[in-house]
């Protein structure tokens, strides 16, 4: 695989990134160094975490993820200079205690002490990209779909603040390149607007999700990287295991459902927009879709990411070196053009369930 470089920093990646969210939660930590050392051997340099590892969220396992990695490159120390590493600082944490007491706001010292607190856990001397998990403005995410402004977060620490705190772990040599994630067209554009004004450090990358069951980076904010200039990281191309053909027969419960599989497992997760009918309605027509085309579901659900414009690198969140394989594996796969207008037919049809 060739490397992309993101965004206008000096980062190489390549388009396959391998998150780690699974890890101390699904993923024990000797499973979860296996699978490290398998994507280093397959010639993935890019790797994606988050303070707030693993997920679903709970008091018990936050930072285990970070830790677990940390463990591994005490353990590889010729590891680190190979790779591209990844992590985020969690927004504003209402519903979650444990997380900065469960914060409305994210405050430049906020952002600093949560820096380097993955530097620690981490067991490294800088962070090659920093991202902001998810805003600090109040708008449609993880499954929102309208924007109010009567929900506006009035006393939240401003995107200059936050802008100028990441420029501060950019001057200390603690942080490499800066990046956003779950953000919004405006969002994207604001960033850039005052980087470019004040001097501060120039956004990468977005990580947002973009899989068949949620194109809606394609409504515009596909057109606001292109032009400004950012890379998109797209995460869940597998919509959370619906796009793998695994629950088509069963549903996302009862007793026919994969146990272990994520959604089936936590009740949280259902109830995010992952869990919708609609969204495994839709998976079910893009699974035989792939079915009939020789495919798997999983093959052709990544090489989707794959092979769009629009896409710099492919975050895959597995629970198994086979599973990382064969993630792996479907970089070749080719789509017929032909293939992809019976791909835009359902999205036409169906539109974005997952949004």
């Amino acid at each position: 695989m060739k490397t992309i470089q993101l965004g206008s920093s000096d980062l190489h990646v390549t388009p396959i990134c391998l998150g780690t969210m699974t890890f101390g939660e699904q993923v024990d930590e000797p499973t979860a160094h296996a699978i490290l050392d398998r994507a280093l051997e397959r010639g993935v340099n890019f790797i994606d975490t988050a303070e707030m590892y693993a997920v679903p969220p709970r008091p018990e396992t936050f930072n285990a993820t970070e830790k677990i990695i940390g463990h591994w490159l005490a353990q590889n120390p010729t590891a680190r200079q190979k790779l591209v590493l990844a992590t985020k600082v969690a927004g504003p944490s209402r519903g979650m205690p444990w997380v900065r007491g469960g914060s409305a706001d994210l405050t430049a010292a906020d952002i600093i002490a949560a820096c380097e607190g993955s530097l620690r856990r981490l067991q490294t001397e800088v962070i090659d990209l920093y991202q902001i998990h998810w805003p600090v403005r109040h708008v449609p995410m993880f499954g929102g779909a309208y924007y109010n402004p009567k929900n506006e977060n009035v006393s939240a620490t401003s995107m200059q603040v936050q802008l100028e705190a990441l420029g501060q772990l950019v001057q200390a040599g603690k942080v490499r390149a800066v990046g956003l994630s779950n953000e919004t067209p405006y969002g994207v554009h604001e960033f850039v607007r005052l980087a470019e004004q004040f001097g501060l450090p120039r956004v990468a990358t977005v990580q947002n999700a973009y899989c068949l069951l949620n194109r809606t980076v394609e409504n515009g904010l596909d057109e606001t990287m292109h032009r400004l200039g950012v890379s998109l990281l797209a995460y869940s191309p597998l919509a959370f295991g619906l796009l793998t053909g695994k629950y088509d027969a069963s549903g996302l419960t009862g007793p026919d459902a994969p146990a272990e599989a994520r959604i089936a497992k936590f009740e949280s997760t259902r109830k995010q927009r992952w869990g919708r009918p609609e969204a495994l309605a839709a998976a079910r027509r893009y699974n035989a879709l792939a079915r009939d085309n020789g495919l798997t579901p999983t093959q052709l659900a990544l090489a989707f990411c794959y092979t769009k414009w629009q896409v710099a690198s492919t975050i895959i969140g597995v629970t198994s070196v086979a599973q990382l394989d064969e993630d792996i594996n479907a970089w070749v796969t080719p789509l017929s053009p032909e293939l992809l207008k019976q791909i835009d037919a359902i999205r036409w049809e169906m539109r974005d369930p997952a949004l």
